[in-house]
């Protein structure tokens, strides 16, 4: 029996040395291992558990708990840049399960489908930069050369303009800012090249995991759902696809809604003459993307270049972004989102200013899936058990 044991043992772990002289505890222990072993149980069935309740397994515990928690800590702030690029790719992964999910739906194999969503992205992306990066650059830069000039020019046309520019000393202020950049700028190639360089770099790292995660996300999906016990997981994945079809939704919809109000800005900005219309829309539709601040700040920046024009052409501005705003509020975002993110104004506000406090861009930009994640979870367990007492 001791012979079957060990030749069963060695036909598994074949490159597994023993010495002549191997203790005699040891050699039982491998032969138990070897009658453990089965093709249903490779590695043997679970032995009993540890008593948790015992003093010295409370306290290994505890300390565990302490390093791992300081551990962790320090391991997201020494690795956050990283961490951001994962995050970002994970939910840009999310946010394009719908479409890959559609394609899957119509038999189309998932990595055909990851690959057409991105080929589609990416050659939209392709067409635009090859037909407006140089008028882009053109027009940023005359926006920024021309700038004081065109304060100038509103402060000799507007005594209101002209009374604020003192006040503020907005002048000095603009003229400092834009040589202060031109001066970072001719600091030389090398400067621009690493941020050049680090922008690529981040893109092709946040493109390269999103499609890792998107050509893998029924897996992952599925280990995440495995971390949950049995008699849970049920519930654990009706909750946990409501949160993904929450993040979803909320972040491939804000893309084309944001790609909507970026196309009808400059239809309006090219129709009325104003100068810089590509820079400006393209500046709005980045802007739109972040919730409440972002649109408004961009009607302000719009409505201050328009007033340059004419001040009829600005009221019309204004008019037209108050238009925009309630085309977005109460068309786009109830046809392309729906109603799977809903967050009140309140929860909205706060969860972008926390988000942009703590991530910068990224943050305000994931505030509103995340809140309405949470919410979500508070709503489902949370409360019933704090009814239930």
């Amino acid at each position: 029996m001791t012979d079957m044991g060990e030749e069963a043992h060695h036909s598994r772990w074949v490159g597994q040395p023993r010495p002549d002289d191997e203790p005699a505890t040891i050699s039982s222990a491998e032969e138990r291992a070897a009658r453990l072993s089965s093709d249903t149980n490779p590695f043997g069935k679970p032995g009993r558990r540890f008593d948790r309740r015992s003093p010295f397994m409370m306290g290994l515990m505890a300390a565990a708990g302490v390093l791992v928690t300081v551990g962790a800590v320090r391991v997201v702030l020494a690795a956050h840049q990283a961490l951001l690029l994962v995050v970002a790719a994970l939910f840009l992964a999310i946010g394009i399960e719908p479409a890959v999910s559609w394609l899957s739906r119509h038999h189309v194999r998932r990595g055909f489908a990851v690959a057409l969503v991105f080929a589609v992205t990416l050659g939209g992306l392709a067409v635009f930069l090859w037909a407006a990066i140089t008028p882009l650059l053109d027009q940023g830069q005359a926006l920024i050369h021309h700038a004081p000039d065109s304060l100038h020019h509103l402060e000799d046309r507007y005594p209101v303009v002209h009374r604020a520019a003192d006040r503020f000393h907005l002048d000095e202020k603009l003229s400092r800012g834009v040589d202060a950049d031109f001066g970072k700028l001719s600091q030389g190639l090398v400067g621009a090249g690493k941020v050049v360089f680090g922008a690529l770099t981040a893109t092709v790292i946040v493109a390269v995991l999103t499609a890792y995660f998107s050509a893998n996300f029924p897996s992952l999906r599925t280990n995440l759902y495995r971390f949950f016990p049995n008699a849970r997981r049920p519930r654990a994945i009706l909750i946990g696809d409501a949160i993904l079809a929450k993040v979803g939704g909320y972040v491939l919809g804000n893309l084309l809604i944001s790609l909507i109000t970026g196309v009808l800005t400059f239809i309006w900005l090219a129709a009325f003459g104003v100068p810089f219309a590509l820079v400006l829309a393209v500046l709005v539709a980045v802007l739109d993307l972040i919730p409440l601040i972002g649109s408004t700040l961009a009607g302000i920046i719009i409505t201050l270049v328009a007033l340059t024009v004419s001040l009829p052409v600005c009221l019309a501005t204004v008019a037209f972004f108050i238009v925009l705003r309630w085309i977005e509020d109460y068309l786009l975002v109830p046809r392309i989102i729906g109603r799977t993110v809903q967050v009140p104004a309140v929860v909205t506000i706060v969860a972008v200013l926390i988000g942009g406090s703590i991530l910068g861009v990224l943050g305000a930009l994931l505030a509103i899936p995340v809140a309405a994640s949470l919410m979500l979870l508070v709503r489902e367990l949370l409360f019933p058990r704090l009814d239930s007492k």
